[in-house]
């Protein structure tokens, strides 16, 4: 007889199984059996329950190691985090390697996530409860096994599959690492189970007095194959000749060599019926309730299970995230910080772009003079909730999705402590003496993603963190469908509409493939801007050894005085970032794993375990 803890002991992938004997000394009601459990309808859905735990809390982008959390943000080039402790510094400089790896957890948490889904599909069919609701929940669990392998796969790239619990009779040291393409099959047809099983399901119904709320969604499921299929379908995984060393210990290639451009056509489809289920549920769609796009795109984060999300996970009144991202002198931390590179890419407000690219190591800006952007000077005009007068004209007629994203020098922000949380505040990021001083590394804080009705320390709303939202189906249909067919009408009309959303014009016609390419990469850097994309985005589309193996900067906060001194708008360099090709494409498998079966599991491309020197 197996024993499990009452809560649910599990076991990562290599790891020793416990025995009964361990938990001798627990009393009887601290203690159940697999029995226990799936005889019980109670237990088999609190099961079921606990494996949501496991999702990653990526609202955290300060990890501190140790934790499921977010180093991917801070890991690219949107973001700077302002804490030394964070895992995304050793991204950034090139000291991750295959001995502290494990402070990000994604392998251990991914496979006792999946262990824990493959004990519930082999036990569930014995729960005391209705074929409707069994089929319901293992509609969940196939999601949450796609899910979990997915975790895995975007960080590791081939990744040992499991569609079974382990015994303790098997050989566990022979499990290897699968291709990326079953990898990605796998995925994907654990997505197309999970639709099956939970189409039948409203989406509205996903909030529902029985605490549905945040659970597994056909439409879910659906989103995450659109995801997995155009990874699979991208130059990191579709032919690849730069990965024909990644082998399996057989020698069986792991990433594949020859290009497959149908691959991008099972990608498009797989979005376009995403797309489609969700014009045919009639509940989900794009979020367009407000008359002002800047309130309108900023509201897809702060109105709770909205008709645009697909999937998100309940984070509760998580006042960590918010204090991250509010000012020092709220007494908040200031850490989120975006880059002065993500601040320059956003677009004017006629669509227009206002820097085509950087000399002098990205110190000079090469400004497009047809946009109207321009460095200098300070504005004299204002604009309700976009900027007021006197803030640089770096900040004036930018797109309203910066407006939505960005805190900048000037900005108004909340409340003032000082008036009791009755005044707007004007944010003021450069360094100073005075006690309202707001230092933030970049001169920048995130405002995205947050509510700005929060009062630091006094009030914190009931929060998500939106891990698939039908935006980005969007943008995978169109990349899709670009890249198999060129850019048809179709791809127009997909960008088009989240750039119509956001209060931008369409795309201008008579692009190139290769045109529409860079705009696609663009509209998925801004739109999907701190949601965990782009760290991912640049590595499929191989662009990272470019993009990431770069300076970023900041606004001059050390010099500047007050909000008109013209020596704080002056670009200074905070960080020379490290990208190695074709190392740094895929996180190195720990050590320890690799030690346990050294003659079964190989190594990520390049990575090597450091010296007690290095």
């Amino acid at each position: 007889m197996k024993c499990i803890c009452k809560y649910l002991l599990v076991f990562a992938l290599g790891t020793s199984l416990a025995s009964c004997s361990d938990f001798l000394d627990m009393t009887p009601d601290e203690v159940l059996t697999l029995d226990d459990v799936f005889n019980n309808r109670i237990y088999t859905r609190n099961f079921l329950t606990h494996i949501y735990s496991w999702t990653p809390t990526e609202a955290n982008m300060a990890d501190s190691g140790g934790a499921w959390r977010n180093p991917y943000t801070g890991g690219c080039d949107e973001m700077e985090i302002a804490f030394g402790g964070a895992y995304s510094h050793q991204i950034n400089n090139g000291g991750w390697n295959p001995s502290n790896i494990k402070d990000t957890q994604v392998w251990p948490e991914s496979y006792m996530a999946i262990r824990k889904v493959n004990q519930f599909l082999e036990n569930v069919d014995r729960c005391p409860t209705s074929d409707t609701e069994k089929n319901h929940w293992k509609g969940e669990a196939y999601f949450l096994r796609a899910w979990f392998h997915f975790l895995a796969f975007r960080a590791y790239g081939p990744i040992p599959l499991l569609d079974h619990s382990l015994d303790p009779s098997e050989d566990m040291l022979s499990i290897r690492r699968s291709p990326a393409d079953q990898c990605a099959k796998f995925i994907a047809e654990d997505c197309m189970r999970a639709y099956e099983l939970l189409k039948d399901r409203p989406y509205v119904d996903k909030v529902t007095s029985d605490g549905d709320l945040g659970r597994a969604t056909s439409m879910a499921a659906l989103g995450l194959r659109s995801r997995v299929l155009l990874y699979i379908a991208s130059p990191l995984y579709n032919g690849n000749t730069d990965m024909a060393s990644f082998r399996d210990v057989d020698g069986t290639p792991l990433i594949s060599q020859t290009y497959d451009p149908e691959k991008w056509n099972e990608a498009a489809k797989a979005a376009r019926l995403c797309l489609d289920e969700a014009a045919a549920s009639g509940y989900v769609r794009l979020y367009e309730r407000d008359s002002d796009p800047v309130t309108n795109y900023q509201n897809i984060f702060n109105q709770n299970w909205n008709e645009e999300i697909l999937w998100a996970k309940n984070i509760g009144t998580y006042d960590h995230w918010e204090n991250c991202c509010n000012p020092i002198s709220f007494g908040c931390f200031s850490i989120i910080n975006p880059t002065q590179e993500m601040v320059d890419a956003y677009e004017m407000a006629d669509g227009s772009t206002p820097i085509t690219g950087y000399t002098d190591n990205g110190l000079t800006p090469i400004i497009n003079p047809e946009s109207g952007y321009v460095e200098e000077g300070f504005t004299d005009t204002e604009y309700e909730n976009r900027w007021q007068k006197g803030v640089s004209n770096m900040y004036v007629n930018r797109e309203p999705r910066f407006y939505a994203s960005i805190n900048f020098a000037g900005a108004i922000w909340l409340t003032s402590r000082a008036s009791n949380w009755t005044e707007p505040h004007t944010l003021e990021f450069w360094t100073k003496e005075e006690a309202d001083a707001v230092a933030a590394k970049t001169g920048y804080l995130m405002k995205k993603l947050i509510y700005p009705t929060v009062i630091p320390f006094q009030s914190y709303p009931v929060q998500q963190w939106v891990y698939i939202r039908l935006g980005e189906i969007y943008l995978n249909y169109a990349e899709a469908l670009n890249e198999y067919g060129g850019p048809t009408s179709e791809v127009y009309n997909a960008v088009n509409e989240i750039r119509n959303r956001a209060g931008l014009p369409d795309l201008p016609t008579g692009l190139s493939p290769e045109q529409m390419r860079e705009r696609i990469k663009h509209e998925r850097r801004i739109e999907l801007a701190f949601e965990v994309h782009r760290f991912f985005d640049v590595r499929r589309w191989k662009d990272a050894e470019h993009t990431e193996n770069q300076p970023v900067h900041s606004m001059n906060i050390m010099e500047g005085t007050h909000m008109q001194d013209p020596a704080y708008y002056k670009r200074v360099q905070i960080e020379e970032r490290v990208f190695e090709a074709p190392k740094h494409y895929f996180f190195p498998v720990d050590q320890v794993e690799i030690d346990k079966r050294p003659q079964y599991l190989v190594q990520s491309p390049g990575w090597t375990t450091p010296t007690s020197g290095d």
